[in-house]
This record gives C-alpha cells, structure tokens and sequence, in this order.
C-alpha cells in the first residue's frame, strides 16, 4: 500500500494521467491528484515524474517496502526539506516550520549562511539558514529505508542547440506549445485571475489565457510604476485590471510578516512588494497566473548581453542574477568570517555539466538552478500560501524549456534586444510595442524609501542592535548604511540584505 505522507502543488496534465492510470475524471481534485501519485509511483517508480507537469513536491510512503520516497519538481517551484535527528530519524516536509514541530528537531542557527546570503540575497543550495536541516534540490528525489539516505538526480538542464531552424520557426513553435499547455492550467470549473506588470512575460501569459481580470502593482513614485503600463495592456486585450498602490508605510510594516511567512530571510526587494499583491488579491480570487520562468529560459536579462565577453571568466565569478557583496568586504563586516566558504562553490558542479557550451548557455544554466530555486520561486511559493493564493505559471514547464534547450544563443539575446524568439512569438497576440518592450523588472521604490527618515527607524535600530553586534561590525555595518543615506544608491541593496537578516532573525531566534 502506499500513503500519501506529504504533498504541495498543481498537476498541469492531470487529464491525460487520469486516462492513462484508469482514474475516474469526475472526482475532485484532490481525490484525483492523490490517486495520481499512487498509481503513478505504482507504474512507473522513481521515474514518475517524467510523466508529470507542472509543480509538485511530495512524499509517499510505501508500506510493502517500508521505504520514504520524495520527489520535487524539475525546477524547484514547490520547496522540500528534510532533517536527520540525533537518534537516526528523518523530518521531513514542504515547509521549515511543520519540520521544526516534530520531536527530534533542534533549532540552530547554521551561522556560515549568511556569507553565502550577504552576496547572494537568498539562500542559494542545498543547505539552509538552520544548521542540519536541508533542501531537497529540484529534480531530485530521496529514498529512506533501513534508515539510510539516498538522494537521486532525474532531471538536470541539459542544453543541445539546433542549428538547423530560423527565428520564425523557434516563434512558431513556442506559441504552438503555450497554446497546448494553456488550457492545461486550470479546469473548465476554476476561475482564475492573472498577474499583469508592464513585462512581455504576463503580458503574453494574459494574452493566451481566458482569465477577465488581472493585477498589477503601482507606486506613487511614477519612475517606479509600471501599473499605467498593466492597465494599457489589460485595455487592449479587453481585460479589467486591479491595482493595488504600495505605500511606503504599508511595505516596511509588512516585514516581519514577509521574512516569517519566508521561513528563511530573503533580500529581494521585491518580494515584499509581491507579498503585499498576493494578499490583495486572494480577496477576490484564489488561483492567479503568473509569468516566471521565461526570463532565465529564453535570454531575458540584460546582463546575458554580456554573456560573449564575460567568456570563460564566468566559471571565476558568475554564481547567479545577484552578487552583491565580494569577500572582502564580508571579511570587514563579519564577526566570524570562512575563508573557505564562497558563493562560487554552488556553482562548480554546473560549470561542469556545462563544459563546451557558450556562455549564455552557462548563464541561464546557473541561474535555472541556482536563482530561481532560491529566490523566484521560493518567494511565490511561499507568499502565495501565506496569502491563501494559489499561483500557476504556465511558462515553467518541461515542454517549455525543451524548446529553449535546442535554442541556439542568437535567437535569445543579440546586440539590441534580449529573448528574441520570445518576443516574436509573444506578438502573434500582443502589439509589438508591449512584445518588445524594454525589460523593466520588478521595480520597487525601495532605493529613495529607505534613505527617508520617516520610514527607516527601524533599520537604523537594528543596525545598532545587541543582535546585530552578534553577527557584524556594527561600526562597519553603518558605514555601509551612512553612505546610502549620503547618496551612494548603489549601497541600498547591501543595507537591504543586512536588514531583512536581523528581521529574520528576530523571528525565528529572539521573539520565537
């Protein structure tokens, strides 16, 4: 017999498993993606998850066996953990704090992080901010039995060019596999909404659903605001559009929320911002799309323009979108500072798996496997289901990154534009001022914000806390944070990641 010990996600092609597992298509949808899980892991093993799309992490017990299986998904959109007790017991879930519930667990903090974190801005790895207690990788599945651990690899990005088509052939068949995987995304019986920024991303993503209304975020600050964007964009494709205005008071005093809800502190900026809109929209809706994956896929930052001249060097420096912080000036922060203990390392195994590509191959590779578990999609996970949101992205998916895995670097990025064939094929429904429109990113007004007086008290307080002085040079810390106010902007994401650690902290250690 085998039990369902622990589950989270969306089974995209639930249809087709259903037929071909002879399950009966009129159950609910948790009775039927219950029954997917067994039967699948019944006919196909530990290679279940050739067969499925969309996002899952999950753990089945097989009672015949007396063995654990866990899986999670190719690309890390559902998180997993586990952690070995003292007396040679397993934890285990989708969430930090159901595992640190359960007898066995002993909270520490697993200090050498936060070297990793003050360049990084995230947890990158597999290792986290609670010593012993790990991430299972994306597509990777655990075995326990007989109290022994074994992990697996069954998916890893693997990239084959295809020199053989033109660009218009690459656009064809990228909006000919959207319009396969759309209908997928939700049953007839679901209503959903859809995220909508100034992006081709949601645009696109809009552009193909059936959804009538999406959501956009907008600041007063108008070089900030993408949400007169959003609205256009909904105008013309005939869709209603919510905005939700972030304000200054609003972003800071949701903080603390955000870093608990994270379980681990995350300095992206805009993660807060999409705290806040996921909260605003599960009012009026409990599933929302939404468009990551497509950027680190098809060549979407303007930094893989670079990609050429960066060369060989990238295996020296490039661990992923974000370097904030170099050794040095770790060394001159930290209390205790690891030598031995570099951002680069995470990267190493990738650099090999990628040796003989180009370097826009190696890039996205990284950021595939590094970036988007510990960031983007951690952050969707986890402030959607703090939110009581549910949030599918049609882009993530295998079928998609099948195509850009042929992709040659050309038809991603070239001296003028970055995700080319994507954007060609974003304008067979969109106009092509919004398919190739200029990425703006996420953009939070967080770099003016912080350095007005009226809204950074409590970062100056816990830049001048006991707690700090438990981890850095307070002297040094407010250096950094001196020279911001005094208009180094650059400096704003440093104070940034240094604060939402002690916000993080104070959570999980001093007030819990």
């Amino acid at each position: 017999m085998i039990k369902i010990k622990e589950y989270s996600g969306h089974i995209r092609n639930w249809e087709e498993l259903c037929e071909r597992l002879g399950i009966d298509l009129s159950l609910t949808r948790e009775e039927r993606e219950e029954l997917i899980l067994i039967r699948a892991y019944e006919t196909w093993g530990h290679e279940m998850a050739d067969h499925m799309h969309g996002m899952f992490a999950f753990a089945l017990w097989d009672e015949e066996e007396r063995k654990l299986f866990c899986l999670r998904d190719p690309f890390g959109t559902k998180p997993f953990y586990y952690y070995e007790t003292e007396d040679g017991r397993l934890l285990y879930g989708t969430t930090i704090r159901g595992i640190m519930e359960q007898p066995g667990f002993v909270k520490e903090l697993n200090e050498e992080m936060l070297q990793i974190y003050l360049s990084l801005t995230y947890v990158g790895g597999e290792n986290t901010f609670f010593r012993g207690l790990k991430k299972l990788m994306p597509g990777r599945y655990l075995t326990w039995q007989h109290r022994k651990l074994k992990i697996e690899r069954y998916f890893r990005p693997e990239f084959h060019p295809d020199e053989n088509r033109d660009l218009e052939e690459w656009a064809d068949e990228i909006h000919r596999t959207i319009q396969e995987i759309m209908p997928e995304v939700k049953s007839e019986d679901e209503e959903a909404e859809s995220f909508l920024s100034g992006g081709v991303d949601s645009s696109y993503v809009l552009a193909m659903s059936d959804v009538k209304v999406s959501d956009s975020c907008g600041y007063e600050e108008e070089r900030f605001d993408e949400s007169g964007l959003a609205k256009q964009t909904a105008e013309i494709l005939g869709r209603k559009n919510r905005r939700c205005l972030i304000t200054p008071e609003e972003y800071f005093g949701v903080v603390p929320y955000v870093m608990y809800n994270m379980e681990q502190p995350l300095g992206d900026a805009s993660a807060i911002a999409f705290a806040i809109a996921c909260r605003a929209t599960a009012q009026h809706t409990k599933i929302c799309y939404s468009g990551e994956g497509a950027d680190e896929f098809f060549g979407g930052y303007n930094m893989y323009r670079n990609a050429e001249r960066y060369g060989e060097n990238l295996k020296n420096f490039y661990v992923g979108n974000t370097n904030i912080m170099k050794e040095d000036e770790k060394q001159r922060i930290l209390k205790k500072y690891d030598p031995d203990v570099l951002p680069i390392e995470l990267a190493r195994d990738i650099y090999e798996e990628t040796e003989g590509l180009d370097p826009l191959a190696k890039m996205s590779d990284v950021d595939i496997q590094i970036w988007l578990e510990g960031d983007i999609y951690l952050n969707v996970d986890k402030m959607s289901r703090a939110a009581g949101l549910e949030i599918r992205m049609p882009l993530t998916d295998r079928r998609i990154f099948d195509i850009a895995s042929r992709m040659p670097s050309k038809y991603k990025v070239n001296e003028e534009q970055n995700k080319v064939a994507f954007r060609m094929a974003a304008a067979k429904v969109l106009p092509e001022e919004i398919a190739f429109r200029k990425k703006l990113g996420f953009i939070v007004p967080i770099r003016i914000w912080m350095a007005d007086d009226r809204y950074n008290q409590d970062v100056r307080d816990k830049f001048n806390s006991r707690m700090a002085a438990e981890f850095f040079d307070i002297n040094a810390i407010n250096e950094i944070f001196e020279d911001y106010i005094g208009g180094n902007s650059d400096n704003w994401r440093k104070v940034w990641t240094i604060y939402t650690f002690l916000v993080w902290y104070e959570e999980y250690f001093i007030k819990r």
